[in-house]
């Protein structure tokens, strides 16, 4: 096999897996591979982070990023999204670890990776866009928040007291030099992420001048071995290795582990779609929500099944790949072997790393997921809509993520329940017809649970003609209490001996009537077909 076919054929190769981006070309792959050592460098510390946050070890952290991150990045419905241990699934581990131990957070992360593949599999993940836009501002606003306060405790020294004089002082100057490299260096070099570009640059300034400010190696060892990995610490009770999860299989364990166990699938996922939605919206192009679901669930299998703590889609690590020109699936696996070979060969040079210049990269973050437009689009909405974005950002930094947008979902959807109840209107007129009057009613908008009363009110059985039509030719009765409505309406009339007439009504809602069934006047020709949700 010659050299071109042997090129053609590895292009073919990448092309199906989508490893390659949208461009499908070398400086596609050098951009991709670039932006995702970017990512494995500003991984390190926020997986510490977040393993001292869940109270496990800082490689049961590290390698839960490389194990989600590569099975994501490669399988995924999300090229370039990067997915690690997340703070929001440590807030929640938390609990399960002080309380019953380690090997039953590996359980419930092996539980919530079942629970994320029967959504997979069952497809709903697509339920994902049932978010409305006024919740999706309030979540990327409220997670820009967090992240920014996430950063905060970085200017705190070993005794948690905050940082003053000269150690404040240079602490600022190298987070202010990282975000000054980050936003200049793209005008005049773009082949390179600047994010790259200033860690390595900030890390040697310290370095050559020997400038005391604190770095990744006082946070904690990155150093770890396949052999840990693999088959487990003899000296650490937390690195247990690939294994079933040293746990009693009975049902009070189940009992011990389901709660954190649906909580983190719901969290988990629910910060992976978005994140996936809000990459959508940056690159003009579609996610795929199941697929990235079937990805996320193996993903936490084995990652529970290697000791480690699972993860999610971090919004803060995506943004940098994206904002780096990552695009395609070899990004993500860039960033999870990347920070493989940190934690395995290159340790030592990353603890070299000021955590100024990681916190300088977030803060650029910060700014660029912050959706500045919404301080105008507050003005400009109904006050309704600007509740909702204010409501789900607040709720984003006082509890969590997925209290926010379920809240935020429920909100949007009693809103438009309630504008949507008001909507309905009935319009009336008399008509003469061999000497009798005959009144025409013509409802107008939605007949469901909400607009039912309403729809009720607006007619007059006691002073109306002897002959009375509801024409529903502009109207929709969407559940059973619109039947239900109708029906009520109905014995009204017939109490009063008048006669009564209802015209364009779908055959499904004449089959749901029970005593005006009689009285429609069917015309197939022009009747309506639609369904009525009954709640079966």
């Amino acid at each position: 096999m010659d050299k071109q076919q042997t090129e053609r054929k590895l292009e073919s190769f990448l092309q199906r897996m989508n490893l390659m981006g949208p461009q499908t070309d070398p400086h596609q792959m050098r951009r991709d591979i670039l932006s995702g050592l970017t990512v494995a460098m500003a991984l390190v510390p926020e997986a510490v982070a977040f393993s001292f946050v869940a109270h496990v070890n800082p490689l049961v952290g590290l390698y839960a990023a490389v194990i989600v991150g590569f099975i994501t990045a490669a399988f995924g419905g999300r090229p370039g999204m990067i997915s690690a241990a997340a703070g929001s699934l440590a807030v929640v581990m938390v609990g399960l670890v002080v309380q019953h131990g380690v090997e039953y957070l590996y359980a419930a992360v092996i539980l919530m990776g079942i629970f994320q593949l029967i959504i997979g599999i069952m497809g709903w993940g697509k339920f994902i866009r049932m978010v409305p836009q006024p919740v999706m501002l309030g979540f990327v606003n409220g997670l820009a928040i967090v992240i920014f306060m996430a950063q905060l405790g970085q200017f705190k020294d070993a005794d948690g007291h905050w940082l003053q004089g000269v150690p404040l002082y240079i602490m600022l100057g190298l987070v202010g030099l990282t975000m000054a490299i980050m936003y200049i260096l793209p005008r005049f070099v773009k082949a390179i992420p600047a994010g790259l570009v200033a860690i390595i640059l900030v890390t040697l300034l310290v370095a050559i001048f020997n400038i005391d400010t604190r770095t990744v190696g006082d946070l904690a060892s990155v150093h770890g071995t396949l052999e840990t990995l693999i088959f487990g610490d003899p000296n650490d009770p937390q690195l247990n290795g690939l294994h079933l999860p040293n746990v009693p299989y009975t049902w009070e364990t189940l009992w011990i582990v389901l709660p954190y166990a649906l909580i983190l699938t719901v969290v988990g996922t629910t910060e992976s779609l978005l994140t996936m939605t809000l990459i959508d919206d940056l690159t003009q192009t579609r996610g795929q929500a199941n697929r990235e679901c079937r990805a996320l669930g193996s993903a936490n299998v084995v990652a529970g099944a290697c000791s480690t703590m699972g993860g999610c889609a971090l919004i803060g690590q995506s943004l940098i790949n994206i904002s780096s020109g990552g695009r395609g699936r070899l990004s993500g696996i860039a960033a999870s072997l990347g920070l493989l070979a940190i934690i395995l060969a290159f340790s030592d040079y990353m603890e070299m790393v000021p955590v100024a210049a990681l916190v300088g990269l977030m803060f650029v973050v910060v700014i660029a997921t912050f959706d500045w437009s919404t301080l105008n689009i507050l003005r400009g909405i109904n006050k309704y809509d600007a509740f909702v974005v204010v409501l789900v950002t607040v709720l984003t930094v006082v509890f969590d993520l997925a209290v926010a947008v379920v809240a935020g979902v429920i909100v949007s959807a009693l809103v438009f329940t309630w504008q949507h109840a008001q909507r309905i209107v009935v319009r009336a007129e008399e008509v003469e017809e061999d000497g009798r009057r005959i009144r025409i009613y013509q409802p107008f908008g939605p007949l469901f649970f909400a607009s039912a009363p309403t729809f009720l009110e607006q007619f007059d059985p006691q002073n109306d003609p002897d002959c009375v039509v509801i024409d529903f030719r502009y109207s929709r009765v969407y559940d059973h209490t619109g039947v239900e409505a109708i029906d009520k309406l109905t014995r009204r009339y017939k109490k009063l001996g008048k006669k009564l007439v209802l015209k364009h009504l779908s055959p499904e809602c004449r089959e749901l009537l029970k005593d005006a069934k009689d009285l429609v006047e069917v015309n197939v020709s022009e009747d309506p077909h639609y369904h009525v949700s009954i709640g079966k």
